[in-house]
Formats: C-alpha cells, sequence, structure tokens
C-alpha cells in the first residue's frame, strides 16, 4: 500500500469499477470514462439508460460491440489524454463512440479520429443512446435484463457521487466549461433526494455532492419548494444538505464557492449533520490575479471566512485547488499566495499549473509566464503544502479517527477519515488488526503514525 502523492489533475474522478454478469448474446457496451466526478455521473446515467435497454456493460476493449469514450475538455493536456484514450479504443476495438466535454468541438475529435462513428457533446444522453442503437442494435431479455433502482455505479458501493446541478453561471477567463456545459440549471431538491435515499437504502455509506457550483445550487429556480417527507424543501444547498444529513450515510460537500449564505452550512458540520469539510476552489490569493481571473469570489475577506468557520467548528477540513503561473503573475503576487496559504493553514490542496485551453479568454492576456517559471513556483507551493499537511497530519497522531474502509487485500485495510475525500486526498492504512474489516464499514481507529499526505493506525 502507496501514500498519495500530490498531483497536477487533482480534478480527476477515480477510475470508473466495472461490473455484472453477461448473459450470451447481450449486445456489450464498453465505457472510457476521463476527466472529473461530474462526467463520471455521467457516464453513469449514459450506462443506466443502456443496461435498461438490455445492454451489458463490458469490462474490456475485446468483449464489447463497441466502446464510448467520455472525454475531458478542461485543459490542453486534458484533451490531449481524450484523444489519446481515442485512438487506443480505436486501436483496441474499432468502433467508437465519442460524448463528454471534448465532444462540444466535434470537428476537432474527427480531424484527429476521422473514423469514430458519432460523436455527442457533454450530457446529450439521448443523442448518445441514439448512437449507440446505430451502432449496435438493442436485444433486450425483459425477463432477465432487470436493472437495480439505483442505477448503474462507476465507484465501489459503499460511495457514490450525487450531482446536483450542471452548468455554471461564471465567467472565469481560464475556463471554458459554461461554453461547454452552458448556464446553471439546477435539479429539483426532491429528486436529488430521492436520488440519494435510495442509494442509502441500496448500501452507500457515503454521499459525494457535486456540480460545476454547489452554493449556488436552486439560484436558477429561485429557491422553489418542493414536497418531501410530508412537507416541502427549498432548493437551495443548505437546505439539500441538511436534508442528505438525516439519510445516515456520510455527506461530502465539492466545489463550493465562498459565498456568505456558505457559513450557514458550519453549524450543520458542527452538529454531526454532515461531514466537516469543505471543497472551496480558491485559485489564488492576490487580488489583481483573481481580478485577471474573472474569479467571483471576494479573496479580501477569505481570511477571516476561514476563521469564522474554524470558530464555529474547530474540526472542518478545508480543501482547496490553486493556479499558479497564471498570466501575468509576478513573483510579489506569488508571494502573497505563499503568505496566504502560511495563514489559512489549509488542510488538503491541489495545484494546476496554467495551460491555454483553446476558447479561453485568459490566452489572450499579457506577459504568459515561462513553463520553467510556473514549474518553479509548482514545486515551492507544493512543498509549503505539503509541510502543512504533515504538521497536521502529525498532530492527529494519539487521536481516534472514524474512518470507512475503502480496501481490504492481504497487507491490510485502505481506509479515509472524514477529512479524506476519495482518491484526491490521504488515506489511512490498517496494517494489523484488519481482520473482519469489509469496504463501507465505519469504524474507530487510533492513529498511530503519520506521513505528509497520509496516516496509519489500529482499531481502536
Amino acid at each position: 500500500m502507496s501514500a498519495n502523492p500530490p498531483s497536477l489533475r487533482p480534478d480527476l474522478a477515480p477510475a470508473p469499477v466495472f461490473s455484472g454478469a453477461i448473459r450470451p448474446g447481450q449486445p456489450r457496451i464498453g465505457m472510457v470514462s476521463l476527466g472529473c466526478p461530474k462526467a463520471l455521473v455521467d457516464s453513469e446515467r449514459i450506462l443506466t439508460r443502456l443496461r435498461a435497454e438490455g445492454y451489458a456493460i463490458s469490462p474490456d476493449y475485446r468483449g464489447a460491440d463497441a466502446v464510448i469514450v467520455n472525454t475531458c475538455g478542461f485543459l490542453d493536456s486534458a484533451k490531449a489524454e481524450s484523444l489519446e484514450a481515442i485512438g487506443e479504443a480505436l486501436r483496441e476495438n474499432g468502433r467508437v463512440l465519442v460524448t463528454g466535454c471534448l465532444g462540444a468541438d466535434p470537428e476537432f475529435i474527427t480531424g484527429a479520429h476521422p473514423s469514430v462513428l458519432a460523436v455527442t457533446g457533454p450530457h446529450q444522453y439521448e443523442a448518445v443512446l441514439d448512437a449507440v442503437h446505430k451502432a449496435v442494435p438493442p436485444s433486450p431479455d425483459p425477463f432477465i435484463d432487470l436493472l437495480p433502482a439505483t442505477g448503474v455505479s462507476l465507484t465501489p458501493r459503499h460511495y457514490s457521487y450525487v450531482k446536483i446541478s450542471e452548468g455554471c453561471n461564471h465567467k472565469c477567463k481560464f475556463c471554458i466549461i459554461p461554453d461547454m456545459r452552458g448556464k446553471l440549471v439546477s435539479r429539483p431538491a426532491h429528486a436529488v433526494l430521492r436520488e440519494a435515499e435510495k442509494l442509502v437504502e441500496a448500501g452507500v455509506r457515503e454521499l459525494l455532492v457535486i456540480s460545476q457550483d454547489t452554493s449556488a445550487y436552486g439560484l436558477d429556480r429561485r429557491h422553489d419548494l418542493h414536497p418531501w417527507k410530508g412537507g416541502e424543501v427549498r432548493s437551495h444547498i443548505t437546505d439539500l444538505a441538511r436534508e442528505m444529513g438525516k439519510l445516515g450515510a456520510w455527506v461530502r460537500l465539492h466545489y463550493v464557492y465562498p459565498y456568505p449564505h456558505v457559513r450557514d452550512l458550519i453549524p450543520l458540520m458542527a452538529e454531526g449533520t454532515i461531514l466537516p469539510y469543505l471543497d472551496i476552489p480558491f485559485q489564488h490569493a492576490h487580488p489583481d490575479v483573481l481580478r485577471r481571473m474573472a474569479r467571483p469570489a471576494a479573496a479580501a475577506k477569505t481570511l477571516d471566512e476561514i476563521a469564522a468557520w474554524r470558530a464555529v467548528c474547530p474540526k472542518i477540513t478545508l480543501r482547496s485547488t490553486f493556479i499558479v503561473g497564471y498570466p501575468g503573475e509576478t513573483e510579489a503576487e506569488f508571494q502573497t499566495l505563499l503568505d496566504w496559504m502560511d495563514e489559512a493553514q489549509l488542510d488538503r490542496v491541489g495545484c494546476f499549473q496554467y495551460e491555454n485551453v483553446a476558447g479561453a479568454r485568459s490566452n489572450a492576456l499579457p506577459d504568459h509566464v515561462p513553463a520553467e517559471v510556473k514549474q518553479d513556483r509548482w514545486d515551492r507551493f507544493m512543498e509549503k503544502a505539503q509541510a502543512i499537511s504533515e504538521a497536521k497530519l502529525a498532530a492527529k497522531v494519539g487521536t481516534v479517527q472514524q474512518v470507512i474502509v475503502d480496501a481490504v487485500d492481504g497487507e491490510g485495510a485502505t481506509c479515509r477519515t472524514m477529512a479524506d475525500a476519495p482518491e484526491i486526498d490521504g488515506n489511512l492504512f490498517i496494517d494489523e488488526g484488519f481482520e473482519g474489516l469489509a469496504p463501507g464499514d465505519i469504524v474507530p481507529v487510533t492513529v498511530d503514525e503519520a506521513g505528509e499526505y497520509d496516516l496509519w493506525g489500529t482499531r481502536a
């Protein structure tokens, strides 16, 4: 079992998990899911619809009648990775359908891979199904092809992502997500809660709430009311979190912008209704850099907000992502970010080196930072983040933590504390006395040892 190194792509979803028996003669579809957890949920929805129509999910290329590649277009490096994945699927299978964020620019894909069968954009589920029907006609057996109420899941059965909205209303200069996925469209509150309730009934122990902008949930619906459990619930993140917290599973919030109303979530964390964990994309700390980014948050007040959150919930874990080497970033501005980190003392930190993305307004900004300077700043930033992480984890030695078990093998159990989201944060490893543990178990553990990003412990 190895420790978690820092990643250049802290937005990535866990690797998909494929399962399920295949009957003789059943049409088979493979899936390659790239990018963030939001894209993984899109893949789950596509496969759920296909399973309902009698298709089997193939875990490999050669067993599939066709392969869907769900692409990422967040960065130019992600676009290159998507093109590489499409090429690999074409070599290994030959019959490939492309969807996802990169599908918003079909000519870019067909220019590199003209033999793909179809290209559709992000969350165009009906178009994907139509393309699959054309490539591989369905052949359902209504007596055999039964679909669980929770649908197809590509994550381990003990945790699941719950997407509460699509799109984003912000116009950050480095981001083209609104161009690809459109403006904010929130799901009705009762639909989200019904999905979450079914997941918990099916054995899910942790719900990971995701969107492009979780704090803005329901804004497009004017926070309308919906019937739920004999009463009404607003389409507002505070109400949604409170109700989800009553379902009996861990509830973890991702992609939360630090709007003023976020402070209303902190008492829910302090009282244990939802996990004391906030994933907030601060991106930078210098006001001039944030202005050039066209970021929606008022960064000057974020340190005050962080102090207020910790006053209400001292155990809160704060995760964030940052961009270094943004066009025009000076050494003084970067030093402001490092100084801000010293004050903020964030628990979990990821970092991107700035990249141009086709269509992003930041491409036209002056004074782009040389690659070697970006690399140097990333190294220095991560060195500071690592030191903060190491000190914070060392302070947990001797404490008892509730952990959720992710995997068990012959060497031990890989777990996570309440402070750790799957894949992007650290792990807690149990090397002795792990017999009898199973994925999804939540148990108390005494922390015996700490590293830079991970913990080791024994069952309390």
